[in-house]
């Protein structure tokens, strides 16, 4: 059986389908409060899908613009029988073309901290750092029950402006 390759590209706001995709991974978005803070997200901010040859979403990124050089991966989301599949990756290499041809230089995503004995987000996490992403800072931005992993990607050798020659 050959591998599976997704594509992933920008689409329209698919609230009704981040919330069947965000019940399908209840060990990791299980709190209906933040799980409606998400679908509500997802009407109005950038949106990124891979979909099947039938149309149905399999996987979805929401992204934050926060200045010309950075953007954050506000959520990603894949349904639970394609883990593993490529469908993360995809997502993660479409935003990352499409930042590196706009001159971005940072990617950022924020996940549960090492310092919570979650496996599920631990798997998260080396997923992060398989795309390229490094760990930053370790917060209490969500509280002190949930420690918040700030990771980041530079996007190297695309960087603008006056290099040090020092």
């Amino acid at each position: 059986m050959e591998p599976m390759t997704f594509a992933a590209t920008r689409d329209q706001a698919v609230p009704d389908d981040v919330a069947r995709l965000l019940a399908s991974v209840p060990e990791w978005f299980g709190q209906p409060e933040s799980n409606a803070e998400y679908i509500q997200a997802a009407r109005s901010k950038e949106t990124w899908t891979v979909r099947n040859a039938a149309g149905t979403v399999l996987g979805v990124l929401l992204v934050d613009r926060h200045y010309a050089h950075s953007i954050e991966i506000h959520l990603m989301v894949v349904d639970r029988e394609l883990h593993g599949t490529g469908i993360g990756s995809a997502l993660c290499s479409a935003i990352e073309a499409d930042a590196l041809a706009g001159g971005v230089q940072l990617l950022q995503v924020k996940t549960l901290g090492p310092s919570h004995p979650d496996a599920g987000y631990a798997k998260t996490r080396r997923f992060y750092e398989s795309q390229g992403f490094l760990p930053l800072e370790e917060t209490d931005l969500w509280g002190p029950e949930t420690p918040c992993l700030i990771m980041v990607k530079p996007l190297a050798g695309k960087q603008r402006g006056k290099r040090n020659s020092a």
